[in-house]
């Protein structure tokens, strides 16, 4: 009789194998997660300072921020080019305004909060989780 050797993975090797996949899924998955989100806050800070650039000539044409719109119809469009953030006026007179960048659709989660952003050129974060400030998100 001749002895025939079967060389393969046992049992308890691929639960190993298994584990150590899952370990390190957990691990990076998370972080993958945070770069995405914070790759798209760019979307936010791109659309407010375009839609401040509009309001600012909105301003030099007519001498009042009063009156300027966003959407179809407006100065900027109501949302950020990707779509990540819905943009509002959150305020408005002859001699200031104040915008918001809302999160919407993938980027509702995202840790830093929404965006504002005003005609002196103060960034702001609005409902940041904790640790999240405007110098870690701008």
């Amino acid at each position: 009789m001749t002895h025939r050797s079967v060389r393969g993975f046992t049992l308890v090797e691929l639960v190993i194998a298994v584990a150590v996949v899952a370990i390190l899924a957990s691990v990076a998955v998370p972080s993958y997660r945070e770069h995405v989100a914070s790759s798209r806050r760019t979307d936010a800070k791109t659309a407010l300072l375009a839609a401040a650039q509009a309001m600012e000539r909105h301003y030099t044409e007519r001498g009042t921020y009063v009156g300027a719109t966003l959407g179809a119809t407006g100065l900027y469009p109501s949302s950020s080019p990707q779509g990540y953030y819905a943009l509002t006026i959150v305020s408005q007179d002859a001699d200031g305004f104040s915008l918001l960048a809302t999160r919407s659709g993938a980027q509702v989660g995202d840790k830093c909060g929404n965006y504002t952003y005003n005609q002196a050129g103060a960034k702001g974060v609005a409902s940041a989780s904790t640790g999240y400030t405007v110098a870690k998100c701008w």
